[in-house]
């Protein structure tokens, strides 16, 4: 799969596909909405200690550096699951420039691109990361979730990842109270969480979305 390397709004970098004319982050600001989305309404939302987190896309493996280094400063116990059928290059990673933009980033950098697939490996005393390839309608879990990051190309670029059975395998593995949180904010989408059981609220997007999605896991 080809794929271009672009610059965003708030300086950091993203990847262009061609093939779905599709970007891996917003165009608006890569690192902008991975903090908002997925570590601020993600890690922080959930307030969980220990935490176990699946994220549906390693993609950069921006998400993963964010929220390992998050998880070491705030003594957050983390098991990482992140699940890619398509795995970017580590040269690719590279041309993202996250150790430059991001402070204290290269080791965990360097650990998470060059961990071993297919197996737990402890990245810090807080951070153990789990990488799998494979299609997530494959994917078996060895333990409930506390939070999805649902990180998928767009709904219009890759529906099958969107339609209910991938949300209600999540649902049925996250524990009650967990929840699933999405840059996305489409009405079909949230009548598609809805479907499976999910409660769903908008909330405010990261620059450039005016929503997002968060889908709860109702307590019994």
């Amino acid at each position: 799969m080809k794929r271009n390397l672009i610059t965003t709004g708030d300086g950091s970098k993203t990847l262009f596909v061609p093939e779905l004319n599709e970007h891996y982050h917003s165009t608006h600001g890569a690192l902008a909405e991975a903090q908002h989305v997925f570590i601020k309404n993600g890690l922080f939302r959930s307030g969980r200690n220990p935490i176990t987190i699946l994220e549906i896309g390693l993609g950069t493996g921006l998400n993963a550096i964010l929220t390992c280094l998050e998880a070491e400063q705030h003594e957050i116990q983390t098991k990482y699951f992140s699940i890619e059928k398509y795995p970017v290059s580590l040269e690719e990673a590279q041309s993202m420039g996250y150790v430059e933009m991001i402070p204290d980033s290269a080791q965990a950098f360097a650990d998470i691109h060059n961990s071993d697939w297919e197996q737990p490996v402890s990245i810090n005393n807080n951070f153990t990361l789990n990488k799998i390839q494979a299609d997530i309608k494959d994917l078996v879990l060895p333990e409930p979730l506390d939070v999805v990051y649902f990180d998928a190309f767009a709904p219009e670029k890759q529906p099958k990842m969107w339609e209910a059975k991938i949300f209600k395998h999540l649902f049925d593995n996250l524990t009650p109270g967990g929840f699933l949180t999405t840059y996305c904010a489409k009405g079909v989408v949230k009548r598609t969480l809805k479907s499976v059981g999910f409660s769903v609220e908008g909330v405010p997007g990261p620059p450039g979305k005016r929503e997002m999605i968060i889908a709860t896991k109702p307590l019994p």
